[in-house]
């Protein structure tokens, strides 16, 4: 008998459905599959590769309703946001990455000994195991399957276990554009992971998850030398100076914080702030997140767990620091977290020092640029930052000190199918969209030809 995990609706917390777990079988027969499809998708030309995306990516516009029931039903997201902001995302990335097919740049022939031209060959990879998080799981399995296949790569895509339907549903709709094998969905746990993961017929493992979750994948991988690509966990360090206009500056950053609840690696969760500011800027943060609203702002915590995470952050709090705002849980079904400022914190904290993910804010003070530096890299994450000023040469200076893959100014958490998505340290390695992303599903061949 199939074994069944079940499918949580977070915003009742009632159970609604179960979800199979797929076993070793299950895994030989899709990488079976993979592999078979590999010697046929490769061979087509990135004229086909790009026809196909193109397809998909409008069997997904045409049907974002029904993508987006599905996610909103595992997910407990704002309907409307799903359906301006992260559909039409995802369509925009599948669309990128089949223009991309027919733009792979390669050095130019020549002969760099006598008698003989050499020529760089860009190949895809293979087989791909991928492993989708719960935060977006239609967007993530999209910018995960979008590049690798583009490249001329087969997937087997593993979704988070609370959140499978979309990536379900986003198989079936590629079905009918590419050859049977060449992108299968597995529902499953952390066992059907790993089992992906050490398959020997795996040739590249890409994750998107915690940074835990991540040295697993990378131990098991390295066991037989596969090629990984790691976007794990985040605590962006957003660093506000003492030129800002304080209100607008808080409502930007409360809507970067809240976003998805603040389940998102790239989350302005971790504010600092000039010490020349630092009450009054408190206390409009504070103003700006009690205004949000749970359930219509924002959804709830993906889960049971999630939410007792995120409350055991609030619960372990130091003695020094100050709940300014939230900080339990709001209303009395689902998981709902009440948006939340913490003041007072220092850098060794936990709240500090650990990935959130939930609607909470910290703020810890700073008193010269040096320091905000300081602080701001002070963390094993590096996966995003910002800076909020009006002066450009703080901007310049500081933007190139911050040991973080993407840095903004005066925003915090836009992101564009053009540029790269990625960081470093404990935030893993490799980029999700841009070209750069195509690169990663590529391998690098040199052929040298006598001709004398």
């Amino acid at each position: 008998m199939t074994r069944t995990l079940d499918l949580t609706d977070p915003a009742t917390g009632e159970v609604f459905g179960t979800s199979p777990i797929a076993g070793q079988s299950d895994v030989d027969n899709a990488m079976a599959a993979a592999a078979q499809a590999f010697a046929v998708w490769r061979r087509t030309t990135p004229a086909q590769r790009q026809l196909a995306l193109l397809k998909i990516a409008d069997t997904l516009e045409a049907r974002a309703a029904e993508f987006a029931d599905l996610e909103v039903r595992e997910t407990g997201k704002i309907r409307s946001v799903v359906l301006d902001e992260e559909i039409p995302e995802s369509v925009s990335a599948l669309r990128f990455f089949a223009g991309a097919a027919r733009q792979l740049e390669g050095t130019a022939a020549g002969e760099y000994a006598p008698g003989h031209t050499s020529v760089i060959r860009r190949e895809p990879v293979g087989v791909c195991a991928q492993i989708a998080p719960w935060n977006y799981p239609l967007m993530m399995a999209v910018w995960k399957i979008s590049p690798a296949l583009a490249a001329g790569n087969t997937v087997v895509l593993k979704p988070a276990e609370t959140t499978p339907s979309t990536a379900v549903l986003l198989a079936e709709v590629a079905a009918a554009f590419l050859p049977a094998g060449a992108f299968t969905v597995l529902t499953g746990d952390r066992d059907t992971g790993r089992a992906l993961v050490r398959h020997p017929s795996t040739d590249l493992v890409s994750i998107t998850g915690s940074t835990r979750a991540g040295i697993d994948v990378a131990t098991v991988a390295a066991a037989d030398l596969k090629r990984t690509h790691l976007e794990l966990g985040g605590n962006a360090p957003l660093l506000v100076f003492g030129d800002v206009d304080l209100d607008a500056t808080a409502e930007g950053i409360v809507g970067a914080a809240f976003y998805n609840a603040g389940q998102d690696c790239t989350a302005g969760s971790r504010v600092l702030v000039h010490a020349s500011i630092h009450d009054g800027f408190v206390a409009a943060l504070a103003k700006a997140a009690a205004a949000q609203t749970p359930g219509v702002d924002f959804g709830p915590l993906n889960s049971a767990a999630q939410f007792s995470r995120v409350e055991g952050l609030i619960t372990r709090l130091p003695s020094h620091a100050r709940i300014e705002t939230g900080g339990s849980r709001h209303g009395s079904a689902g998981f709902y977290f009440a948006p939340t400022v913490v003041s007072g914190l220092r850098q060794d904290d936990e709240l500090v020092q650990e990935e959130i993910f939930g609607p909470v804010i910290t703020v810890q003070s700073f008193s010269d640029e040096a320091t905000g530096v300081a602080l701001a890299n002070g963390v094993p994450y590096g996966l995003a930052s910002s800076v909020w000023t009006n002066d450009l040469g703080v901007a310049a200076r500081v933007s190139a000190e911050l040991d973080f893959g993407c840095v903004w100014v005066n925003t915090h958490g836009p992101l564009v199918a053009e540029m790269p998505h990625g960081g470093f340290g404990h935030s893993g390695h490799g980029k999700d969209l841009s070209a750069y992303a195509f690169a990663e599903y590529t391998r690098v061949k040199h052929v040298m030809t006598r001709f004398a």
